[in-house]
Protein backbone atom coordinates (compact mmCIF):
# COMPACT_ATOMS: atom_id res chain seq x y z
CA UNK A 1 0.00 0.00 0.00
CA UNK A 2 1.24 3.47 -0.46
CA UNK A 3 2.35 6.21 2.03
CA UNK A 4 -0.65 8.71 -0.15
CA UNK A 5 -3.42 5.91 0.60
CA UNK A 6 -3.07 5.85 4.84
CA UNK A 7 -2.56 9.36 4.73
CA UNK A 8 -5.58 10.00 3.10
CA UNK A 9 -7.56 7.96 5.63
CA UNK A 10 -5.58 9.37 8.57
CA UNK A 11 -6.29 13.26 7.49
CA UNK A 12 -10.03 13.25 6.20
CA UNK A 13 -11.74 15.69 7.94
CA UNK A 14 -13.94 14.95 10.14
CA UNK A 15 -11.89 12.69 11.15
CA UNK A 16 -13.37 8.44 10.67
CA UNK A 17 -11.59 5.88 12.68
CA UNK A 18 -10.45 3.42 10.30
CA UNK A 19 -9.04 -0.45 10.64
CA UNK A 20 -5.38 -0.92 9.11
CA UNK A 21 -5.39 -5.00 7.87
CA UNK A 22 -1.26 -6.71 7.49
CA UNK A 23 -0.40 -9.68 6.18
CA UNK A 24 -0.71 -12.65 9.13
CA UNK A 25 -4.57 -11.44 10.09
CA UNK A 26 -3.11 -8.94 12.40
CA UNK A 27 -5.21 -5.51 12.68
CA UNK A 28 -5.10 -2.15 13.97
CA UNK A 29 -7.77 0.14 15.00
CA UNK A 30 -6.92 3.79 14.53
CA UNK A 31 -9.26 6.11 16.68
CA UNK A 32 -7.19 9.71 16.53
CA UNK A 33 -4.97 10.63 13.60
CA UNK A 34 -1.88 11.15 16.16
CA UNK A 35 -2.32 7.44 16.43
CA UNK A 36 -0.15 6.90 13.32
CA UNK A 37 3.02 8.60 11.60
CA UNK A 38 3.05 7.54 8.40
CA UNK A 39 6.83 7.01 6.51
CA UNK A 40 7.89 6.34 2.86
CA UNK A 41 8.07 2.36 3.62
CA UNK A 42 6.59 1.86 7.37
CA UNK A 43 3.93 3.31 9.61
CA UNK A 44 4.52 3.85 13.27
CA UNK A 45 1.07 2.96 15.11
CA UNK A 46 0.51 3.72 18.86
CA UNK A 47 -1.18 0.98 20.74
CA UNK A 48 -3.44 1.77 23.41
CA UNK A 49 -3.67 0.61 26.96
CA UNK A 50 -5.84 1.67 29.77
CA UNK A 51 -7.79 4.54 29.12
CA UNK A 52 -7.14 4.82 25.34
CA UNK A 53 -3.43 6.52 25.88
CA UNK A 54 -0.90 4.25 23.60
CA UNK A 55 1.43 2.37 25.79
CA UNK A 56 3.64 1.12 23.21
CA UNK A 57 4.43 1.57 19.10
CA UNK A 58 4.33 -1.48 16.47
CA UNK A 59 6.49 -0.36 13.05
CA UNK A 60 4.55 -1.22 10.00
CA UNK A 61 6.14 -2.35 6.35
CA UNK A 62 3.86 -0.98 4.17
CA UNK A 63 4.34 -3.53 2.26
CA UNK A 64 2.58 -5.84 4.80
CA UNK A 65 -0.23 -3.56 4.58
CA UNK A 66 -3.51 -5.49 3.03
CA UNK A 67 -6.17 -3.48 3.41
CA UNK A 68 -7.65 -0.66 5.11
CA UNK A 69 -11.33 -0.27 6.38
CA UNK A 70 -13.85 2.24 7.75
CA UNK A 71 -14.61 1.28 11.26
CA UNK A 72 -18.17 1.70 12.08
CA UNK A 73 -18.11 0.65 15.67
CA UNK A 74 -20.50 1.71 18.49
CA UNK A 75 -17.18 2.88 19.99
CA UNK A 76 -16.47 4.93 16.87
CA UNK A 77 -19.57 6.12 16.80
CA UNK A 78 -19.44 7.02 20.82
CA UNK A 79 -16.39 9.11 20.11
CA UNK A 80 -17.79 11.66 17.97
CA UNK A 81 -20.69 12.95 20.65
Amino acid sequence: MRPEDIREFTRRQPFEPYRIHITGGQTYDIYHPDQVIVLRSRLIVGVAGENDVPDRVEHLALIHVVRVEELHSERAIGQQN
